[in-house]
């Protein structure tokens, strides 16, 4: 293939940023390159170098970056090919091309969006800058372009701020940020990481259709292997800055060569797996929880007659009371529940999987049993073998030894996890709180969580900047382990990680599990995972629990609709198995209208309540319902 047939052409990139202590090589004599109207999908680990390469591609990279290389950019509408690291960082050439020709995806668009000016004048800017439009006119193609992307009412979106659309919504104003211009080339940073399947199945086919409109090109940059299989044509496989195996995306999938590849590909959870199969992590973390037991941190024993049920939730609901958009003139807007009379409960030792897509109410359920948010009715009760406590009404003596039981693993370590405070404080902090132990035996403490974990005892001296998505994940679950609490709430642990580093946080978990006697509530968008993890499944959606099975029952023969939705969701990363985009793209609102009646709720109607199916099997469905209506 010439120069001339490729969109963009990457000879030789080589990516270096000079530290204290020496160059740091992010990128290592990389080629690549993406052919007009198709995608290209960079794979690999967090920190590999596929963001790096996206920076400058678009000339985003920090100044003190050097670089070497081409990045040559055969532009349909230009006389020739250009190579981009030639032209001045700001200099009018590369500004006329960024943004106009070459569009961007950003990873996070809560922190790509500004917070001061409305959806569309962020839109619109691109619009102002590369063209001579006037202002009715600017407004005008924004609506069309986000009419495109799949808001109903884009007039309305246009003058809204970032902060009042969900994460999926966000991110479509993004994709319509990115192709106001229409460019020839667009490239995805993670354009569907930390999205639940149904809204990433949405975005997906959203980028699908629109290529195909535009004529445009895609460099997807991703992680996602199940992704990758489902829309790109070409695959290029990245680790440590080096170009590991590159060709289309059929021999890539059912004939790897490169040992990288492979690895990646068995570390990935899938619903093949045998029962007591482990993930393959490509780097291992040796645990020795054999240092937790015994020391100050362990509970006092709880009676030999241990109850079955660890933790009773009934009937929780909780409504937040909001505005509607005309807020100057103050009336209230309808009540929205995000949980409505969830009911469940976790016994002793299991794993229980909450899922559902975002906004259904889980994160909110967790909060509850955490107590940082009050319910409006409902009770939990929590009982390790010490007596019952009411969780909701807990003060004094119980509160105390309530909040040494129940411990969280959150979502996003960077954030929960104080960038002033060393490792060692951060850990040390639980026994300092709860009066544990003197000063060298809450040292001894933090070094042996630390080993717990993988991690060396000089890790507490460090911060938590200097340390991976996956080592930071790993410390939050060794601050959740510190009182060696009997139930921990894991809100979506994994959802940010790349799939090695993920199949070594899920190892970690199942082995604590076995080896400390833990019991779990994981809360999860991604059902391959929740397979791989869960004992027992409850599936959410619009705040209530619509079915609760067995793993294997939820898996294999859901009775619930949407459960098997949410199925039909997951991209596989097997070529033999594509994602339905028609039916995975649609949202569960609107496929609402289409399930079997005695699953709908109707004003006026039967009331809906738990049928039982059988064997721990329940299923939301009218009160009139009949068994063969919801058996699946």
């Amino acid at each position: 293939m010439t120069n001339g047939a490729d969109l963009l052409r990457i000879n030789d990139l080589s990516i270096a940023f000079p530290l204290m202590q020496g160059k740091l090589h992010a990128v290592k004599n990389a080629s690549l390159r993406v052919l007009p109207g198709k995608v290209t999908a960079l794979v690999g680990e967090s920190g590999s170098g596929k963001s790096v390469i996206s920076q400058t591609i678009m000339g985003l990279q920090p100044a003190i970056t050097e670089v070497s290389g081409q990045v040559l950019f055969n532009d349909p509408t230009a006389a020739a090919p250009v190579d981009l690291l030639k032209l001045p960082r700001d200099g009018r050439r590369l500004r006329a091309i960024r943004g106009s020709r070459i569009g961007m995806i950003f990873q996070e668009p809560m922190t790509s969006f500004s917070l001061l000016h409305t959806v569309g004048n962020q839109i619109s800017e691109a619009l102002r800058v590369h063209t001579t439009l006037s202002k009715a006119e600017r407004r005008e193609q924004c609506e069309d372009m986000l009419s495109l992307v799949g808001f109903n009412n884009p007039a309305r979106v246009f003058d809204m701020y970032p902060f009042e659309l969900s994460g999926g919504m966000r991110q479509r104003a993004m994709i319509a940020m990115a192709l106001i211009c229409r460019p020839a080339l667009l490239i995805a940073d993670e354009p569907t990481t930390a999205l639940d399947v149904t809204i990433q199945a949405q975005i997906l086919k959203l980028l699908r259709d629109l290529q195909e409109k535009m004529d445009m090109a895609i460099l997807l940059i991703t992680h996602d292997l199940g992704v990758v299989a489902n829309i790109a044509d070409e695959v290029v496989v990245i680790y440590q800055g080096e170009i590991m195996e590159a060709g289309p995306v059929g021999p890539i999938f059912r004939d790897p060569q490169h040992p990288y590849l492979k690895g990646l590909m068995a570390a990935v959870p899938h619903f093949d797996m045998p029962p007591g199969e482990r993930l393959k992590p490509l780097r291992e973390i040796v645990v020795d929880h054999q240092t937790l037991l015994g020391n100050m941190a362990a509970p006092v024993a709880p009676a030999a007659d241990q109850p079955e049920v660890l933790l009773s939730v009934r009937n929780l609901s909780k409504t937040f009371k909001t505005r509607n958009q005309d807020w100057k003139v103050g009336r209230a807007a309808p009540q929205a529940p995000a949980v409505d009379g969830v009911s469940f409960d976790i016994r002793r030792g299991e794993c229980l999987g909450l899922v559902g897509e975002s906004g259904c109410g889980k994160t909110t359920v967790s909060k509850i049993l955490m107590r940082a948010v009050t319910p409006d009715t409902g009770s939990i009760t929590f009982n390790d073998g010490h007596g019952p406590i009411d969780v909701l009404e807990a003060s004094g003596d119980d509160l105390q030894a309530l909040r040494t039981r129940i411990q969280m693993v959150f979502q996003d370590p960077v954030s929960s996890l104080s960038p002033r405070m060393s490792v060692g404080s951060i850990l040390s902090e639980p026994f300092d709180i709860h009066k544990r132990g003197n000063r060298a035996a809450r040292k001894e403490a933090v070094a042996a969580l630390l080993k717990v974990i993988g991690l060396d005892p000089s890790a507490a001296r460090r911060y938590p900047h200097s340390f991976s998505g996956g080592q930071r994940q790993r410390i939050g679950i060794a601050r959740a382990l510190a009182l060696a609490p009997s139930l921990i709430v894991c809100d979506e642990p994994v959802s940010a990680l790349d799939v090695s580093v993920q199949a070594q946080i899920l190892n970690l978990l199942k082995d604590l599990q076995k080896d400390l006697g833990l019991t779990y509530l994981f809360i999860s968008h991604n059902l391959a995972v929740v397979d791989y993890m869960a004992d027992r499944v409850a599936v959410m959606w619009a705040g209530r629990i619509v079915e609760l099975a067995p793993r294997e029952v939820i898996m294999r023969a859901p009775a619930h609709p949407y459960t098997r939705s949410l199925l039909e969701a997951v991209p596989y990363p097997d070529l033999d198995r594509p994602l339905n985009f028609e039916s995975a793209g649609e949202s569960s609102v609107a496929s609402s209208a289409g399930w079997a009646p005695a699953f709908r709720e109707e004003a006026g109607g039967p009331g809906m309540a738990p049928f039982d199916l059988g064997g721990g099997h329940f299923v939301l469905a009218r009160t009139s319902a009949t068994l063969s209506e919801v058996r699946p």
